[in-house]
């Protein structure tokens, strides 16, 4: 049988909300509620992979191809910072996705794999593994040339 959350999910949100407001737990859909609360964590976490990647690849573009460095590029690379920072801000908690290594090497081959295609530079000319701290990524910073 179908319920609220599989036909309408905009009015489950609402009515769950309301339920919530009222303090009646009696007719909370614990399962979905669990489950949302969930994937919108996971959908934070990939908003800071994504910056995170897109900071990392114009970072290696700034290094690798001094000749081409612009303004948009510096804006994209403040961009990401600025709303990195602001991620950190509001949820604290999502700075410990930098002490899995995994997520580290995900986000750098991901932003190596962007500055390959974006540039004439083949993935092996790059570095296997991220040779800046996470410190001088987020921070005012910016790698020399090559």
């Amino acid at each position: 049988m179908a319920t609220m959350y599989d036909i309408d999910f905009m009015e489950w949100l609402l009515s769950q909300a309301k339920l919530l407001r009222s303090h009646n737990s009696s007719d909370l859909d614990f399962d979905n509620i669990a489950e949302e609360l969930e994937a919108m964590s996971r959908s934070q976490k990939r908003e800071l992979h994504s910056r995170y990647t897109v900071l990392l690849m114009h970072l290696l573009k700034w290094q690798y191809q001094p000749d081409y460095r612009c303004n948009s590029w510096k804006s994209t690379i403040f961009q990401q910072r600025r709303y990195i920072s602001r991620l950190f801000k509001d949820m604290p908690s999502l700075k410990t996705e930098f002490n899995i290594s995994d997520w580290q090497v995900d986000a750098w081959n991901d932003a190596v794999d962007g500055a390959s295609a974006e540039t004439t530079i083949f993935r092996e000319n790059f570095p296997a593994s991220c040779p800046w701290s996470v410190d001088q990524v987020l921070d005012d910073w910016y790698p020399d040339l090559v």
